[in-house]
């Protein structure tokens, strides 16, 4: 691989892993909310916000931390306009304290809200408008969720760019991806370039899966499991994820590192590696190399997918998880694919209903075809091309899925919208 290659693959994992304090919809919410405040200079008296209907969908059901409990854009807008940090982004929440929640509380019962869905082809769009004592601010994300595209004070426009299709404008080009390039990368990358990131993934991740099985948050899936099926490696890869999915969909206040702009997915990619390498008794040179696999195949997958659809994430990040497992066990890039075209043929279609509690099951639905995917491919099992969505090679069933999630969903999820919006919880 060049080094022009090598370092884009570099780019791509630091800007896709990066921390984030609650759900990332809600959060991006949040954010602009606070940077409209921080435009305008002053506490709002009104507050008008419209979003897409996939940002309805992930904010519904999910606990915005730090607000001792809230739920909804209300909350999360709230959140952002009287305590968030905008400088903070997606963790522009993080240094909210109790003594805030009086203010957040007072200016929810005060503040002249209106909510509109917004209508068009970008499925991830967030505009907010905040008035006060005749001055106006208003801040457009769109596309990502830290993509700021529009900004105006009073009229002024302070910044105007274009939405760009893939939603990550300045971002490094992930078309470059392959999962031949992931494994050659993992193989030889200087792993000083890259620790940083993945040192802060497992140390952030294993903390949020260590609250879910110590406390009870959500439905308690991660501690269901472990109680119903034990403590074998594959039930505790399972656990850990879903454990950490579990305290994040419900408010715990704790960073996790995000992978293609999802907590779960970050989640999910990351700690059914750690837990098999800490079994095995690796190196941790091989660990952080194994999660170079596991990261960089979820991006892949969620590439052509884009970052909101009626696919569930955690599917992609799920063949990111056994793709490292793989890798763990001393898998090349041939096996690697068989391994991802394998879980992809097993959970593609299971559907994306939005942020909440059953989040957690969805991963660990999501972890088994990742693990029955890999455990197929040791024993010489796989499934062909012809084979329900399957391709003839493993880039064409990547490509096909992605335009399965991203094209053939797009009805579905135009009606998960109808269905779960019928009464909404704004």
């Amino acid at each position: 691989m060049d080094r022009a290659t090598m370092d884009a693959y570099t780019r791509i994992l630091r800007e896709e892993l990066v921390c984030a304090m609650g759900c990332t919809e809600p959060i991006a919410i949040a954010y602009a909310a606070a940077l409209a405040r921080e435009t305008l200079g002053c506490l709002p008296d009104t507050v008008d916000l419209s979003v897409s209907p996939n940002i309805i969908k992930n904010v519904k059901s999910v606990v915005v931390p730090h607000t001792g409990g809230l739920k909804g854009m209300r909350a999360a807008a709230s959140a952002g306009i009287v305590a968030g940090d905008a400088a903070a982004e997606l963790e522009v929440l993080a240094r909210i304290s109790p003594d805030d929640l009086p203010a957040i509380s007072a200016f929810l019962e005060r503040a002249s809200f209106s909510l509109e869905p917004t209508s068009g082809e970008t499925v991830l769009d967030i505009r907010i408008r905040v008035e006060a004592a005749g001055q106006s601010a208003l801040v457009r994300i769109a596309g990502a969720h830290t993509n700021v595209v529009r900004v105006e004070r009073d009229g002024e426009v302070l910044v105007d760019r274009p939405v760009e299709q893939a939603g990550c404008g300045e971002q490094t080009d992930r078309s470059i991806l392959s999962i031949e390039g992931i494994v050659e990368y993992a193989d030889t990358v200087a792993l000083d370039e890259v620790a940083e990131v993945l040192e802060r993934q497992i140390s952030c991740n294993t903390a949020i899966a260590d609250a879910g099985f110590t406390e009870h948050w959500g439905a308690g899936i991660g501690r269901v499991l472990m109680d119903a099926y034990g403590g074998t490696v594959h039930n505790r890869a399972k656990a850990a994820a879903a454990a950490g999915s579990d305290a994040r969909m419900s408010g715990c206040e704790l960073p996790v590192v995000i992978n293609s702009g999802s907590g779960n997915q970050g989640i999910t990619a990351s700690l059914p590696v750690i837990v098999f390498a800490r079994e095995m008794g690796v190196s941790h040179e091989l660990l952080l190399r194994a999660l170079v696999v596991s990261n960089l195949t979820t991006i892949h997958l969620k590439t052509g997918i884009g970052r909101l659809s009626a696919y569930c994430g955690a599917t992609s990040a799920g063949c990111g998880a056994g793709a490292g497992i793989c890798y763990l066990h001393g898998g090349k890039a041939d096996e690697i694919a068989h391994t991802v075209v394998n879980a992809v043929a097993i959970n593609s279609g299971m559907i994306c209903d939005g942020a909440k509690p059953s989040c957690a099951a969805k991963i660990a639905s999501a972890v088994e075809a990742g693990l029955l995917g890999w455990q197929m491919q040791v024993r010489g099992e796989e499934f062909f091309g012809g084979d329900g969505i399957v391709v003839k090679g493993v880039e064409n069933t990547i490509e096909a899925v992605g335009r399965l999630a991203r094209d053939g969903m797009r009805q579905t999820d135009e009606e998960i919208i109808r269905l779960m919006i019928g009464s909404p919880n704004r």
